[in-house]
């Protein structure tokens, strides 16, 4: 049997309607690249038909393989899991929404040939997301490249391709808190860039709510930036400056008789201060309860059902 070339990963969570499609698009994209390949489907708890439909496709299939979650864990622990037991010499990581065009893997593979060992997807155009969507996610990517103080391409997401070697560095690092696209860009490596339009959803209806984009953008800023924490320092020391301004003006304004009431000064400078306390406590306890995390070292997923892998007796590579 040949070694496989390239691993295709994705997430699954509620994609019954799109995973019959999504099967055959890769396949036949892949079986017309001519390389010897896999596809991983990761199982993130799905609650409606996604594993049947899995399931019968690995049993057609030995090249489609799935490991399934206890529960849902997540998109970030999803592409972990895949990147942890994929053996392709390369990854390519795609959503099963189909937004992101298998279509565009030659090309990706193309790049990686020619040297580069990170090829990112990167959307030129974006349908069918609202202004609201477009301006949200591009402030997003630039606080989490600010606060991160890596660089991290505009308009990417996690539809990349990924050399071995990239692959075996970011499985390496040791923290838990995993946010695929800063760790990808902090271990390095040489980048290609190849652009697509995305295409507006078809089949099925989006699993990003406004509650999980606030969730990812905790868990792509927090772990990895000490900024936050800096910042309510840098506000503490100014308010510091402007509160004895404050009172030195109205020491003057007292002494000249033009003085206003001490409660017109003391309840709102005690209001703003507190709530100033407050989100400096709660910044505070965000890290804490990431640190706390880290230290309990529970694992990041826990797999229910694995199929069609038999590499080692787990199924992770190596």
């Amino acid at each position: 049997m040949k070694d496989i070339v390239v691993s295709v990963i994705t997430p699954v969570f509620n994609e019954q309607e799109s995973l019959p499609v999504f099967f055959e698009r890769v396949t036949a994209i892949m079986e017309s690249i001519g390389e010897p390949y896999e596809i991983i489907a990761v199982n993130d708890g799905s609650k409606d038909k996604s594993a049947e439909i899995i399931r019968e496709h690995c049993k057609n299939d030995p090249r489609i393989k799935t490991v399934e979650f206890s529960r849902n864990f997540g998109q970030q622990a999803a592409f972990l899991c895949g990147l942890e037991y994929c053996s392709g010499k390369c990854a390519i990581l795609i959503d099963a929404d189909l937004q992101d065009p298998p279509e565009l893997f030659p090309e990706m593979l193309k790049k990686w040939r020619e040297g580069y060992e990170v090829v990112h997807g990167v959307r030129k155009v974006r349908k069918g997301e609202t202004f609201f969507k477009k301006l949200t996610s591009k402030a997003f990517m630039h606080v989490l490249s600010s606060s991160s103080g890596i660089n991290l391409p505009d308009n990417s997401g996690e539809f990349k391709l990924y050399d071995r070697k990239v692959i075996d560095a970011v499985l390496s690092l040791p923290e838990r808190s995993r946010y695929l696209r800063i760790q990808t860009a902090f271990v390095g490596f040489k980048e290609a860039f190849v652009e697509f339009d995305r295409s507006e959803r078809e089949l099925g209806k989006t699993k990003f709510t406004l509650k999980k984009m606030l969730k990812t953008a905790e868990a792509g800023i927090i772990p990895y930036s000490k900024k936050p924490l800096t910042l309510s320092l840098k506000v503490g020391v100014m308010l510091n400056i402007c509160s004895i301004a404050a009172f030195i003006v109205f020491i003057v304004l007292a002494a000249t008789g033009n003085g206003l009431p001490l409660t017109a000064w003391l309840f709102p400078s005690l209001g703003f201060c507190t709530s100033l306390t407050l989100i400096a406590i709660g910044v505070a306890g965000v890290y804490l309860g990431y640190a706390y995390d880290e230290v309990k070292r529970r694992p990041i997923y826990i797999v229910r059902e694995k199929i069609n892998f038999g590499e080692t007796s787990d199924g992770k590579r190596g």
